[in-house]
């Protein structure tokens, strides 16, 4: 049988995988050379190059927006903080053929500036114009979509965290607002704990640099990145549900007595935590731009007034520290008392009465009061009312404090003496005023009145904070007990001035105010109040209250002392503090 041979073709064998893959090779280098070649164009080498174009037309760049830090209340409850949000921005080069119309469409949409906008849409050789910063994302997607309905190009989004207060006006007065975000730099704090920890709150903005070329950004070009930095939260000693409820007590005492404003400090006694700093009239936080500036600050800090009859809580104690007198000390009170250039007289009208101090505290009596005083020595009277506190800030870092006014050197005259130991002729504001009351609740130590939990710092460096607060004594803790037993005196309904100050089942201390207003070199109107605290002999909470000019006649303890009823009424329930249990003081206020 003959075997049959295989046919060869010229070169070698038909089909042969190896032939095959040497010209695939050949192949395939081939193509990648001109794409090489190409890729090395593009970069340079080309003056009609992407290289080229990103170098005529220039890098892009872009902030990446930090979130600014919460502001919460002592629970962790927001007060303030920051929620998903966009910027508006364009392209000029998309957006300037049509810059009229679409400025006008943005104007109307955005509430933006007709000018401005039109500047922007039509700024030459840019490619990144800000429109509006911090608009609610479900605005600014509209906004995108309908323009682009419209035809209108260039107009895009970007993230941009807002504001937002979720309790409105709760605490306005303190945590402040935000104003209308600048373009080019962000946020604008425009009062409170906004502007005075703005550096701690804002954080650091990051960018983004990107070079574009026909448009488009070059994926082969430069792409530099820094990450935003994002705020530190605030943590504040306010109780957001305690600060509503006393807004709404004010409001209703203002309007009851045809008051001018309100304002309210409540105290943690034992560490001088502000669990409300209260105010009426207030403002929405979210909505600044329609309250009037007056009601965008807090009254209880920034408004100095001169504090009536409370003070005399200050002068008896001091009295008693110094040994010059007891509460059961007898003092006969004329019914007028002349002294240097005008007379000294109460507000009621009486013949000679014999009282005790504590009956000269009781009845509320500034002849009685004058009387006791005379027995300090020369400035004591003044060394000891600095050490309450007075005629200094106390720190807290609200913008807008006043130190008061605590006359000194030669204006502090035998004539001044006698009316700053009843409450006239110095001025203070409710903080410092409800410290100094509190020393007296605590044993007779001072504490600093703060309001930010922990420490932070303000842009001078100053730390801030309840890590940082000191104490001090003032009176002896026998001379504070002795002036807290005098004080119950006060809302005992059968001898004193204020039982309508009084919380059922409590023992309470308290001193009713009512006091001139200093207006322009003169006075007019009056300025009432009620400052105590409760259990009275285990205190727990200091509450003061003030009321400026009411209308309807009514004094510290007909229109403050219901007021000051009502939130200590609700701090101790809310924190639940049992009544101690104990009887209240008997000291004889008559003789």
């Amino acid at each position: 049988m003959r075997r049959t041979r295989p046919v060869r073709a010229r070169g070698g064998l038909r089909g042969s995988p190896q032939l095959r893959l040497r010209v695939g090779f050949v192949l395939i280098a081939m193509v990648l050379s001109v794409f090489g070649g190409r890729l090395v164009q593009l970069q340079g080498l080309d003056p009609g190059s992407y290289a080229a174009m990103a170098a005529a037309e220039g890098s892009r760049s872009v902030v990446l927006p930090a979130t600014r830090g919460d502001i919460l209340d002592r629970n962790g409850e927001p007060l303030a903080d920051s929620v998903d949000g966009l910027m508006v921005v364009a392209d000029p080069k998309l957006t300037t053929d049509d810059a009229a119309e679409i400025a006008t469409f943005l104007a109307r949409r955005l509430d933006v500036d007709y000018p401005t906008t039109l500047e922007r849409l039509r700024e030459e050789g840019s490619r990144y114009e800000y429109i509006a910063r911090q608009v609610p994302s479900t605005l600014a997607t509209d906004v995108v979509t309908e323009a682009r309905e419209l035809g209108y190009d260039g107009i895009l989004t970007q993230r941009d965290p807002v504001r937002e207060y979720p309790a409105g006006d709760v605490a306005a007065n303190v945590i402040g607002a935000l104003g209308m975000p600048h373009p080019e730099e962000g946020d604008q704090p425009l009062v409170g704990l906004e502007l005075a920890f703005d550096d701690w709150l804002a954080g650091t903005d990051g960018s983004a640099r990107y070079e574009v070329g026909g448009g488009n950004k070059l994926p082969l070009g430069e792409n530099v990145k820094v990450a935003p930095v994002d705020g530190r939260d605030l943590v504040t000693t306010i109780d957001r549900e305690m600060q509503w409820y006393a807004q709404r007590v004010l409001a209703q005492t203002t309007r009851a007595s045809g008051a001018e404003s309100a304002f309210a400090v409540i105290m943690d006694t034992r560490t001088g935590d502000l669990l409300t700093l209260a105010d009426h009239p207030t403002f929405d936080a979210n909505a600044p731009e329609l309250a009037k500036k007056v009601n965008r600050v807090s009254r209880a800090l920034g408004d100095v007034y001169e504090p009536g009859s409370v003070e005399k809580v200050l002068t008896m104690a001091a009295l008693i520290d110094a040994g010059k007198v007891t509460p059961r000390t007898r003092i006969t009170v004329p019914p007028l008392l002349r002294r240097q250039d005008s007379p000294i007289g109460d507000w009621f009208d009486h013949g000679e009465i014999k009282l005790t101090l504590a009956g000269v505290l009781a009845k509320s009596s500034n002849i009685g009061t004058v009387l006791a005083a005379d027995k300090f020595d020369a400035g004591e009277l003044r060394d000891y009312l600095v050490d309450f506190g007075l005629d200094a800030r106390t720190g807290l870092g609200v913008p807008g404090e006043s130190a008061g006014i605590l006359p000194s050197g030669a204006l502090w005259t035998d004539q001044t003496e006698d009316r700053i130991a009843f409450g006239q002729a110095l001025s203070v504001n409710a903080v410092q005023m409800a410290a100094a009351v509190n020393a007296i609740a605590n044993g007779g130590v001072r504490v600093d009145p703060n309001i930010i939990k922990g420490t932070a710092e303000l842009p001078d460096g100053t730390e801030v904070g309840t890590d940082t607060a000191t104490r001090r004594r003032v009176v002896s803790e026998d001379a504070a007990e002795q002036t807290m037993k005098m004080m119950e005196r006060v809302i005992d309904p059968e001898v004193g001035v204020a039982p309508a100050a009084a919380v059922p089942g409590y023992r309470v201390a308290g001193k009713t105010g009512t006091a001139q207003r200093a207006v322009a070199g003169g006075y007019e109107g009056f300025t009432v109040s009620f400052a105590g605290f409760a259990p009275a002999d285990d205190p727990r909470f200091t509450v003061y209250v003030v009321v400026q000019d009411p209308s309807n006649g009514g004094g510290g303890g007909s229109v403050a002392g219901p007021a000051f009823s009502k939130l200590m009424g609700y701090a101790l329930r809310r924190y639940g503090v049992p009544p101690t249990g104990t009887q209240p003081s008997r000291l004889p206020v008559e003789w």
